[in-house]
């Protein structure tokens, strides 16, 4: 018997590397509110938590904090500021892609926060949306990440019990061991075959 049924793929800095892209859209749409957005406190505390969450800390950063409902109204033009960026030049590493590609003896499954709306064409853009044999966006869950329901979820949908989860947020790898699976921490996108091979021995 396999050590695991499936591997479990978070979105954004796992599969795509699009991080960035979502800092600078966001370094954008805050920029009329006279709010400064750094890389160094983006990757500390925006990464892998909810979009609201994430709003009510940045407005936190001027003095005094600016109405939570000005900027969550921007919210959906920052959506499709990073859906058209990311279609128009979609950043993933071959060897993900590859990897994808080969592991047909274990189930797979895309776990994340975002929305259908943003990741979905990005998974048909690159062409491995037909790859993955579920997905779990974050209108599919009550809470989000760093609750155990999101992998709960695509461990639900895809009928396993074992599971090798891979991420690269806080948020996210509390998600995955809480819902009692082993987690991969991964630092760059470029790192995803490297580590999960290793791990599974292929």
């Amino acid at each position: 018997m396999k050590e695991f049924e499936a591997v479990l793929f978070d979105f954004d800095g796992v599969i795509v590397d699009s991080e960035i892209v979502h800092f600078e859209c966001w370094q954008e749409i805050l920029e009329p509110f006279e709010i400064t957005l750094t890389w160094d406190y983006y990757t500390r505390n925006c990464i892998g938590v909810s979009d609201r969450a994430m709003i009510r800390t940045l407005i936190s950063l001027r003095e005094p904090p600016v109405d939570f409902d000005r900027v969550y109204a921007l919210y959906p033009a920052k959506k499709e500021r990073f859906r058209a960026r990311m279609m128009e030049s979609p950043r993933a590493d071959e060897s993900t892609i590859e990897l994808l590609r080969q592991l047909s003896g274990y189930k797979k499954a895309v776990v994340t926060s975002s929305g259908r709306a943003e990741v979905e064409p990005i998974l048909r853009q690159l062409g491995i949306a037909d790859l993955f044999d579920a997905a779990v966006y974050g209108e599919d869950v009550a809470a989000l990440k760093p609750s155990p329901e999101p992998y709960l979820k695509a461990a639900e949908k895809l009928g396993i019990t074992r599971a090798l989860v891979v991420e690269d947020s806080a948020a996210g790898r509390e998600s995955g061991r809480a819902a009692g699976f082993e987690v991969i921490e991964i630092e760059q996108p470029s790192g995803v075959a490297e580590r999960v091979r290793a791990r599974l021995g292929i």
